[in-house]
């Protein structure tokens, strides 16, 4: 199937538009995430839309959704499914779980014990769940878009490491300028316009828009330069566990999606620099004393960034 993904990522941009207000970047962070086949972690506080662009998205895209508010006491089952026994048959039924969508928004993930949270592993790695000793293929495209508080403490659990390094990309919404919420109450005065919304896509469009950004060409010095900035992120004197391999990859595939928005068949240094604080912050784990001095991991990534030497190249030659 040929795709133009310029394109596609146009009308997608131009329909999360109509709903998300003043949220350009952050929308084109969802679509390099949902053409990298990538999960999303959205953190930020209350009431900054991050259920409604998750919402905007599953619709936009033509995609299956389903929303899972996560709580303490929600099962692993609650989100994979569980074996039912059928008394005619006399057999066990497995019924699905919501996580048997397209898109999957994880509401409030950290406020689920580590058993449920870790019900998403298997899922968000293999595009796969195994219960009973089973395994179920989820559809595809598949994609998790989940949210956390950052603010609230009481009843969460962080997520671990390994949780939190299945998302290719970690982005905040934040507040909106004065004009843009003026421009937000106007949009919603007399209702969401999230209830008009059509799809501008299909599932099959997406699979074939994803597979183009693996053709991507990227130049072996900037798969080079992809590994220095991970290696950096290991090696840096505040960090107590720097980005994992996975996160290298996510910066190539997030590089070639942002080539591929761009109308490119090659990636830039640029792509791959503009895009890596959302790669890989979120991978990046302090020593407490660098915490303690009011260090950040956005703070160690712009000083990685900022010294380390950018590839003058791209574009394959003849």
């Amino acid at each position: 199937m040929n795709v133009d993904v310029q394109a596609m990522a146009r009308r997608l941009q131009e329909s999360l538009g109509t709903v998300i207000v003043g949220k350009e970047s952050e929308i084109e962070l969802c679509i390099v995430g949902l053409l990298c086949r990538g999960h999303l972690l959205i953190e930020d506080v209350p009431g900054t839309g991050k259920t409604l662009l998750a919402k905007a998205l599953a619709r936009s895209s033509g995609c299956s959704f389903e929303r899972v508010q996560f709580t303490p006491d929600l099962l692993p089952g609650d989100v994979t499914g569980v074996s039912v026994y059928n008394p005619q048959q006399q057999t066990f039924e497995f019924r699905r779980g919501p996580i048997f969508a397209q898109v999957l928004l994880a509401d409030e993930i950290n406020r689920a014990t580590p058993k449920t949270q870790s019900a998403l592993l298997e899922a968000m790695e293999e595009w796969q769940v195994t219960v009973d000793g089973t395994s179920h293929p989820l559809p595809d495209p598949f994609m998790v878009l989940a949210t956390q508080n950052p603010i609230e403490l009481g009843g969460t659990f962080p997520l671990p490491e390994a949780q939190v390094d299945r998302f290719l990309l970690k982005l905040r919404l934040g507040y909106l300028p004065a004009n843009e919420e003026v421009a937000m109450l106007d949009r919603f005065q007399s209702g969401s316009p999230l209830g008009s919304l059509e799809p501008v896509t299909n599932a099959a469009e997406i699979k074939a828009a994803q597979e183009v950004c693996r053709d991507i060409y990227c130049d072996a010095s900037l798969k080079e330069y992809c590994v220095r900035i991970v290696r950096r992120t290991r090696e840096h004197r505040d960090v107590s566990l720097g980005s994992s391999p996975r996160g290298t990859l996510g910066l190539l595939h997030a590089g070639q999606a942002r080539a591929a928005l761009a109308g490119r068949d090659f990636v830039l240094p640029d792509d791959i620099k503009e895009i890596a604080a959302n790669v890989l912050e979120h991978r990046v784990m302090l020593r407490p004393n660098a915490e303690l001095r009011g260090l950040t991991a956005a703070a160690v990534l712009e000083e990685v960034l900022a010294t380390e030497s950018v590839p003058m190249t791209g574009r394959r030659l003849a």
